[in-house]
């Protein structure tokens, strides 16, 4: 398969307003492409949007408002992305939401939550997008899954069922559309500096005293800028990476998941332990929400 050629392509790009979805949108721009933006949050995506349009003049720049927890209207935002852009060269599902809790702690209104944006969504749309990307010669599709995509840690059931789900859904895609000369690409990041560790949900029976604890240790983790993290995930496109892993937080839990499968979480919440400094064993870090650079915080899902 050829390279990816962004020149004069129409990409969409959900979760556009903030973080790595906005970086992404600067950076498809500069390489020549049309922008279909998606978020929830109208103001932030307007900025956004102003932001591309006062920078790269000639770059077409849809945005569309949608809450991806609400099936319905993703449906109806679909079919009218569709209508505007038979023709598209790039989807990326990249919005989504976090929640720090066991299972045992949260409820199944906030299990579904977040299953419906982290997989139902993304599934949705590439359904509903998949015409138009095969109308377009050399198209691309990525799906944004999560360093708990690869290693599923205690406190993250929902979390991870949902990024384990997307990885395995983008798998199978990658080995469908091959024929088709449709490229896909599963996209881990691990530390990416973005608010979704201070902003995400917290489970209905987790003490809100042990989550800020586990929070603030996570923080300390969150430090690739968005705009590196975007430039690596357009690195992968191009090159037509099948999986793409960013940095050393994504990469180094991945090979101990390989090397030691039954063994591999001690080893990586006694490193999360270390790095974010000391805590009470009661509220381990592993508790709280990925890292997960690409995704919106909840109360921001696009």
């Amino acid at each position: 398969m050829r390279n990816f050629d962004f020149t004069a392509g129409t990409a969409v790009v959900t979760g556009a307003a903030s973080g790595i979805g906005e970086a992404l949108a600067h950076g498809l721009a500069r390489r020549g492409s049309d922008l279909v933006l998606l978020d929830r949050d109208g103001d932030r995506l307007d900025a956004v949007a102003a932001a591309v349009r006062a920078t790269r003049p000639g770059r077409r720049v849809d945005t569309h408002l949608v809450d991806l927890a609400d099936l319905c209207t993703t449906a109806r935002v679909a079919e009218e992305v569709m209508a505007r852009h038979p023709r598209i060269r790039l989807l990326v599902n990249n919005a989504g939401v976090a929640l720090g809790g066991r299972f045992d702690q949260v409820t199944m209104d906030e299990f579904h939550w977040v299953v419906d944006i982290n997989f139902r969504a993304p599934v949705q749309l590439t359904h509903a997008l998949l015409p138009a990307l095969r109308a377009e010669p050399g198209a691309h599709l990525v799906n944004v899954s999560s360093l708990f995509g690869l290693i599923a840690p205690a406190g993250q059931a929902a979390y991870a069922a949902s990024k384990f789900a997307l990885r395995g859904f983008t798998e199978a895609l990658r080995h469908e559309l091959a024929d088709d000369g449709i490229g896909v690409t599963s996209v881990h990041p691990g530390g990416i500096a973005t608010r979704i560790a201070r902003n995400a949900r917290v489970g209905s029976g987790v003490p809100r005293e042990e989550f800020d604890v586990a929070r603030r240790q996570f923080e300390r983790l969150l430090s690739i800028p968005p705009g590196r993290a975007a430039e690596v995930i357009l690195r992968g496109v191009e090159r037509r990476r099948g999986r793409v892993l960013i940095g050393w937080s994504a990469k180094l839990p991945d090979l101990l998941a390989r090397v030691a499968p039954g063994s591999h979480g001690r080893l990586v919440a006694a490193g999360v332990r270390f790095a974010g400094g000391p805590g009470p064993r009661s509220a381990p870090a592993a508790r709280v929400p990925a890292p997960v650079p690409a995704e919106l915080p909840a109360g921001e899902v696009a």
